[in-house]
């Protein structure tokens, strides 16, 4: 599991996703269905969808699928869908995407798919975005009522006593309980591996022979399993931002802790070179800074005219967060500099708008809620108390910022204690597919560690494997001529770049 917030596609997305808990956690495999459910069904692969128009140039709808694949009779929810049209005369089929999470909702994310991506992908796709199950307007679950949210963002992510520690966990209880209580009727049905199966549904129900599918951060783990369980299935599929199914929950966030403090450290080399920079000195002294500002904050939180003031929670969110793309860094370092002079405010807004917070108790989405029924239904269960305390002291031992190491552990709590947790152990993923398949790696992505997307590629024998020499979380889009041509002709012609191939 993870700490801070995960990715409605960082580069494009207006609201920002889970706060308490970052990239993904999910390592279910698909089981297939028995003949009878499968028979069940079609009903559903074949049903028309009515598409109406709404906001930003999209069309709409609403997906049906059964809440429970292995008893369809139990009932049907929806899923929301949405599509911007293709442009041009020659329809290629349509074009899923998928903006990261668990808790990302994808509808908007059609939109801003389609004018990020060549105008000849836009001239031969529909563009389909989609919230998935549980998330948004797809059947939403509810953990945490929005007092409940603020305080398990706000309560102190590094407990230092034995009593902060278990002030934490009951915390983490509650969510799960939670699920339980306000969401009953869906919680226990929003897994990952419903979630693909509902894939190959959308996918007929659009009247596309095979699905081809954008998929960022979680969304690799969506594409990697669909064509593990739908190999026949596969069309055009990009896995940018890789996670490595064979991981559990801890090594998840061990990865994520060592790569979000490697992107600190760049963050701080970076600062020395700019004329803003609050720390003057070298990378150490930055460092430095980072530490002394975390540690003050734990004992006398930062005035912000705000609904409360900053405090360590806030900051260490507001530090994973600006990691996710080089693009946050200036920002940060006039939020640093603001904190330095007093004033807390900067810095509680980016960890604000991580969490998708409006107001002292609002939320702009479910998405702090959906990030954990979905992600602890996933994983195998995280340790207690000693195991996390023990974690937290292991990858904080040489961390260049340790507060943000400590937090990365902690931030697996909710899962300790899950209503129920995938029983099995995670697995290298599988496939027998046929078709080319595209890892996107970033050397430097610190949500999803480059080793991932070797990892992934190493699983799915016909893939090939691109890297971005680069900062931040998924590369298509974030810059990178190089990346962006080669997916775009991928999406054009089908034809995979060379294995191997390296961009700047």
């Amino acid at each position: 599991m993870t700490y801070g917030a995960e990715v409605m596609h960082q580069h494009w997305r207006r609201r920002i996703v889970p706060l308490a808990t970052l990239a993904t956690c999910l390592t279910a495999v698909v089981a297939g269905l028995s003949p009878a459910a499968a028979a069940d069904l079609a009903r559903y692969t074949e049903q028309p969808l009515t598409w109406t128009t709404c906001s930003g140039g999209r069309q709409c709808t609403k997906l049906i699928v059964p809440k429970d694949y292995a008893n369809p009779a139990a009932g049907d929810i929806q899923i929301a869908l949405s599509r911007v049209r293709h442009t041009g005369p020659d329809f290629t089929g349509s074009l899923v995407v998928n903006p990261g999470g668990p808790g990302g909702a994808g509808t908007d994310f059609a939109s801003l798919v389609a004018g990020i991506v060549a105008p000849q992908v836009a001239s031969q796709f529909d563009i389909v975005g989609f919230d998935p199950r549980g998330v948004a307007a797809s059947a939403p679950v509810t953990c945490m009522t929005g007092a409940q949210t603020t305080r398990w963002l706000l309560f102190d992510p590094t407990p230092d006593s034995l009593s902060e520690q278990n002030s934490l966990l009951r915390l983490a209880r509650e969510i799960s309980s939670g699920c339980l209580r306000y969401s009953p009727q869906i919680a226990p049905f929003i897994s990952t591996a419903n979630t693909v199966r509902d894939l190959d549904i959308m996918r007929a129900a659009l009247g596309d022979e095979k699905l081809n599918l954008l998929g960022f951060s979680y969304g690799t783990t969506l594409g990697a399993l669909y064509a593990q369980e739908f190999p026949s299935h596969v069309g055009r599929m990009v896995l940018d931002g890789a996670v490595d199914p064979s991981l559990n929950g801890m090594q998840i966030s061990q990865g994520q802790s060592a790569g979000f403090q490697g992107a600190l450290v760049r963050f701080a080399a970076d600062c020395t070179k700019r004329s803003n920079c609050p720390y003057p000195g070298d990378k150490q002294d930055v460092l430095d800074g980072f530490n002394s500002l975390l540690a003050n904050l734990d004992q006398r939180p930062l005035p912000t005219g705000t609904y409360e003031p900053l405090n360590q929670a806030q900051a260490v969110t507001a530090f994973f967060w600006s990691m996710y793309t080089p693009k946050f860094w200036s920002t940060l370092r006039s939020a640093l500099g603001q904190a330095e002079r007093g004033n807390g405010e900067p810095l509680q807004q980016i960890a604000d708008q991580s969490a998708d917070r409006i107001g002292k108790n609002r939320y702009g989405s479910n998405q702090n809620s959906a990030f954990y029924a979905v992600s602890c239904l996933d994983a195998p269960q995280t340790p207690g108390r000693t195991g996390l305390a023990a974690a937290a002291k292991s990858w904080s031992k040489n961390a260049p910022v340790p507060e943000l190491a400590r937090a990365m552990s902690w931030g697996n709590s909710p899962c300790s204690f899950w209503f129920n947790n995938f029983a099995g152990q995670p697995e290298p993923v599988t496939s027998t597919t046929s078709a080319p398949i595209v890892v996107v790696g970033t050397r430097f992505d610190p949500a999803t560690p480059y080793p991932w997307a070797v990892a992934l590629h190493e699983q799915l024998p016909t893939s090939s494997l691109i890297t971005f020499e680069g900062d931040g979380h998924t590369a298509y889009g974030a810059g990178s001529p190089c990346i962006d041509r080669e997916i775009d002709n991928y999406l054009l012609s089908g034809v995979a770049p060379t294995n191997g191939k390296v961009c700047n």
